[in-house]
């Protein structure tokens, strides 16, 4: 039987990067996309979906015959702390439908990404850890968190093969940021090409594990093509490539850059993002199915700045 994938939360940073990417590997025609909202730039297969919305949910695996699920959809830790309702509600209520429908053996196997979110500021902040003290302290965490544990007692009493990383900081050229803490690692390289000052929300010393999307995209494909033997963690998997501020992340611009300015004006989101790792051990994820980054810093940085040059200057 061929793999047959729904992409739920298609249009969100990770979500067009992840389609386009199994387009390629299964077919056009085995990826269908699908979210609230649509976009007429879209290129795939593409339905609106609420998650939320149960009877359709589980009407359009059943037409499609889909066999595995990548859920997406959430609100971002910023966004997330505006709306508290809706961002719980998307958070846990969603994932329990798509839970019910590997627990009914409607599909064979659930990807869930969870974040470095579920950490708080008692956990270790330096190589925090794959089992460690979970105490988060924002909406977007708790609703992590909650996912993890949901992931987990599905798979121990009804089997179901749900695997998940959390996933680190992203940064990507693809699409805009979609409200989360580290989006100052994206919205900067834009005012680095514009020659314009940077105004950041952190402080200058904020360190924290980031990822090149490229690589979170590989990590997502990776552990959904290990046979299931391999996984043994059924909450969530620490995945990591670097750790920088940004203050290193300017003076890594300033190689291309020279008259790079930034300022440094915390609001909110400084409170969130001291309470996160500023550093994670992957270990288990390295030696279970074998994960590894490619981009270090510097590649980032130049990857970014040579895909982003383009859409600047159009």
């Amino acid at each position: 039987m061929s793999r047959k994938a729904l992409i739920i939360g298609s249009l969100g940073q990770v979500g067009r990067e992840l389609s386009s990417n199994l387009a390629l590997k299964l077919g056009y025609e085995n990826v269908l996309s699908t979210d609230v909202k649509s976009d007429p730039d879209y290129e795939g297969r593409f339905e609106i979906l609420d998650c939320l919305d149960e009877p359709a949910l589980r009407d359009l695996v059943q037409r499609e015959s889909i066999t595995e699920v990548y859920h997406l959809a959430a609100l971002l830790s910023a966004t997330a702390e505006q709306n508290i309702d809706f961002a719980w509600k998307l958070s846990v209520n969603g994932l329990f439908n798509v839970l019910n429908l590997a627990k009914d053996g409607l599909i064979e196997k659930i990807f869930w990404p969870s974040s470095i979110a579920v950490f708080g500021p008692n956990t270790p902040r330096h190589q925090t850890p794959q089992s460690t003290i979970i105490e988060p302290t924002t909406v977007y965490g708790i609703g992590k968190q909650a996912g993890e544990q949901w992931c987990n007692y599905y798979h121990k009493r009804f089997g179901v093969d749900v695997r998940s990383v959390r996933y680190p900081g992203l940064i990507g050229w693809k699409s805009l940021p979609g409200g989360g803490t580290t989006d100052y690692a994206v919205d900067i390289f834009y005012s680095a090409l514009k020659g314009e000052r940077f105004n950041c929300f952190l402080n200058e010393d904020t360190f924290l594990p980031m990822m090149h999307m490229e690589d979170a995209i590989r990590a997502t494909l990776a552990i959904m093509e290990q046979d299931a033997s391999n996984i043994k963690i059924r909450n969530s998997y620490n995945i990591s490539a670097m750790s920088f501020s940004p203050k290193t992340l300017a003076e890594e611009l300033r190689k291309h850059f020279p008259n790079f300015e930034i300022e440094y004006k915390p609001d909110f989101r400084q409170e969130i993002a001291s309470s996160w790792p500023s550093s994670i051990d992957d270990a288990q994820a390295r030696t279970d199915w074998g994960w590894k980054e490619q981009y270090g810093l510097s590649e980032l940085v130049q990857n970014m700045i040579e895909n982003l040059k383009l859409q600047v200057q159009a």
